[in-house]
């Protein structure tokens, strides 16, 4: 059973008929097929089937040259609605299967984002074809999320929203200079890093940390693409799962300057969401590279 399964409203998918019935449901009623020759005589094929919007199963695996299909894996998906960011990104093969994960730098974060690509047919036909990098991609992020829990937002005034905005500009042009390799702007990037370390390790001793830090971002566990993140709340929407009847929420998080989207089980999160508020909790991180003109 996949981890994040739950997330997707299959909570109660834990025995493996059960998963082999939903894999075969998906396979007869796909919504979406994509596919690609790869060999001779061998078409790889993904089936994608949403059962709540935007939400729902797909499942990867091989037609051989009599038209019989193995299945290889499935794994649960959201798919994003929102452009996440601009930066360059490479793509890598997992070793254990035919599965790839994209690599992002993004400096708005301040770590690499390692995510798990979920249109792959469309990558490996641009690889085919010989044409990548492919100029003016974009990526938008998704995530999945088995726990999760509200928070109260920070109080601040208009005037510290609007240093906030003037402060992350001028750090993301520090950073991008630092990345080409400015020591001046790499000197004031460590100097502004030991003075904030300086400030939150005297007041930690008698405030809350969720009350200094209002987002982060932050790998999570061993695999590299689960992350623990904190961010704000802009929207928020719940739907249901059709075969299962479970509910779904769909929050649209702003994270460190980053936006993007998570999907969690209304069984796993503690708490109201609500637009302003805070969404605290461990994720998968999915993505999807967004191709000029498709």
């Amino acid at each position: 059973m996949h981890k994040f399964l739950r997330a997707a409203g299959f909570s109660e998918y834990t025995e493996k008929p059960m998963i082999r019935d939903l894999i075969k449901d998906v396979v007869l009623h796909a919504e979406k097929r994509s596919y690609i020759a790869r060999g001779l005589g061998v078409l790889m094929a993904e089936f994608d089937r949403d059962f709540a919007d935007g939400i729902g199963i797909a499942v990867c695996g091989e037609f051989d040259d009599k038209d019989n299909f193995s299945y290889d894996y499935y794994y649960p998906y959201l798919r994003p609605q929102l452009t996440s960011t601009g930066e360059d990104v490479s793509v890598e093969r997992h070793a254990f299967r035919e599965s790839y994960a994209g690599i992002c730098e993004d400096p708005k974060v301040g770590v690499s984002l390692i995510f798990y690509l979920q249109n792959m047919i469309p990558y490996l036909k641009y690889r085919n074809a010989d044409r990548l990098p492919v100029q003016g991609t974009t990526v938008s992020f998704a995530a999945l999320s088995c726990e999760g829990t509200i928070l109260m937002p920070l109080q601040k005034t208009e005037w510290q929203k609007k240093k906030i905005k003037k402060d992350t500009v001028i750090r993301n042009r520090l950073i991008q200079a630092a990345r080409c390799g400015d020591e001046e702007a790499i000197e004031s990037l460590t100097l502004e890093d030991m003075d904030t370390y300086t400030a939150i390790s005297k007041r930690i001793q008698t405030t809350d940390i969720f009350s200094l830090v209002d987002t982060y971002f932050m790998p999570y566990g061993v695999e590299c693409d689960q992350y623990s993140i904190l961010g704000e709340i802009t929207e928020s929407r719940e739907v249901v799962n059709g075969l299962t009847g479970e509910k779904i929420v769909i929050m649209s998080l702003c994270c460190n300057d980053l936006n993007l989207q998570v999907a969690i089980n209304r069984q796993d999160l503690v708490g109201e969401p609500m637009p302003g508020r805070r969404f605290k909790g461990s994720a998968w991180l999915q993505g999807l590279i967004n191709y000029p003109g498709e």
